[in-house]
C-alpha cells in the first residue's frame, strides 16, 4: 500500500504547489482527456507492440505485487526450511526410495501438507521435487549439482524480471510521448494563429501540458513502479537461494539440523527466524508424518 500513498503525496505536493504559486487548475484539467489520450495511448500501444503475451502478463500481475508486497514472510521462511529439513531427515533415516512416494504426488504427501501455503507454490514444489528426485538418480555430486542449480536460479529470476524491464521501457518512454503530445498541440497552435492571443495563450499552455504529463508520469510514477517491481522479484528470489543452500549442504552430508542452520543463515534479515524459532518449529514435527 506504499506505492498508492507514495503517489498520492507526489500528485498532492506537485499540484499543491502549483496552486499555491498562483496555477489555473482549469487549463490542466480541460487539456487532461486529450493529452492523456494520446500519451496513455501511445504507451499502451508500444507496450502491445513491444511484448509477448506472457511477458505482458507478467507485467499486470506485478502491478498487483508492487500494491501487496514480496509473497514470502517469516512464516514461509521457516515453512520452507521445515519441509526440507523433513525430507532430509526421511532420507537420513529410511533411505532415498522413501522419499520418491513424496515427490512424485506431494499435494497428496503428509510432508508437504504440513507446511503453509509454500507448498501451494508450484515453483518452490517443483524445485524441491525436481532436485531431491535427481539424487535419487545417483546425481548426488554437490558440486555439479550446485553448478545445475545456479544456471537454473538464474533463467528462473531473468523470467520473472520480464515484466518489471517491460514496464520500465515505458516508463522510460513517457518523456517522448509527452513531447509527442506537445509537438501536436503546437501544431494545433499554429493553424490557429489567427485567433486572438488569449486563445493562442490557452492552446500553448494546453500542449505545455503534455510535456509535463510525460515528465511527471514517468519519473513519479512508472519508473519507482517498475523499480519496486524488480526489487519484489529479487526479494522474493531469496527463498530459492535459500533452498539450494540446503540441498547442497545436505548433499555434502550435513545433518539435517545442520544443513537447517546452513539455510537459515542464508534468510534474509528480515524475515531470518532465529536459532531458537526455528527449532521450536522443528520440534513439533509429529513422528507420523514421515510414515
Amino acid at each position: 500500500m506504499l506505492v498508492i500513498l507514495g503517489i498520492v503525496v507526489t500528485m498532492g505536493m506537485v499540484f499543491g504547489g502549483f496552486i499555491s504559486h498562483g496555477g489555473n487548475m482549469g487549463v490542466i484539467i480541460g487539456a487532461l482527456p486529450t493529452e492523456a489520450m494520446v500519451i496513455g495511448g501511445a504507451a499502451i500501444g508500444s507496450f502491445i507492440t513491444g511484448n509477448v503475451g506472457a511477458i505482458m502478463k507478467k507485467a499486470g500481475s506485478g502491478l498487483g505485487k508492487v500494491v501487496k508486497g514480496p509473497a514470502w514472510k517469516k512464516d514461509d521462511y521457516k515453512d520452507v526450511l521445515c519441509l526440507l529439513f523433513m525430507i532430509s531427515k526421511l532420507i537420513k533415516t529410511k533411505g532415498v526410495i522413501a522419499l520418491e512416494a513424496h515427490i512424485e504426488n506431494p499435494h497428496e504427501s503428509k510432508i508437504f501438507n504440513h507446511v503453509g501455503r509454500v507448498k501451494d507454490d508450484h515453483h518452490i514444489t517443483d524445485f524441491i521435487c525436481d532436485y531431491f528426485l535427481m539424487t535419487t538418480m545417483n546425481f548426488d555430486d554437490p558440486h555439479q549439482m550446485e553448478d545445475v542449480m545456479l544456471k537454473d536460479l538464474e533463467k528462473h529470476h531473468h523470467e520473472e524480471s520480464e515484466g518489471a524491464h517491460a514496464l520500465s521501457v515505458v516508463g522510460d518512454a513517457f518523456p517522448a510521448l509527452g513531447i509527442v503530445a506537445a509537438v501536436l498541440g503546437v501544431i494545433n497552435t499554429m493553424s490557429s494563429i489567427d485567433q486572438p492571443v488569449e486563445i493562442l495563450g490557452a492552446l500553448i499552455a494546453g500542449a505545455l501540458v503534455g510535456t509535463f504529463l510525460g515528465i511527471l508520469i514517468s519519473y513519479t510514477v512508472a519508473a519507482p513502479i517498475a523499480g519496486r517491481l524488480q526489487q519484489i522479484v529479487d526479494e522474493e528470489g531469496h527463498i530459492y537461494g535459500v533452498m539450494k543452500d540446503f540441498i547442497i549442504a545436505h548433499l555434502h552430508g550435513s545433518a539435517p539440523q545442520i544443513a537447517s542452520e546452513i539455510a537459515r543463515k542464508a534468510v534474509p534479515h528480515d524475515f531470518q527466524p532465529t536459532f531458537y524459532e526455528l527449532d521450536e518449529v522443528l520440534q513439533e514435527i509429529p513422528n507420523d508424518v514421515f510414515a
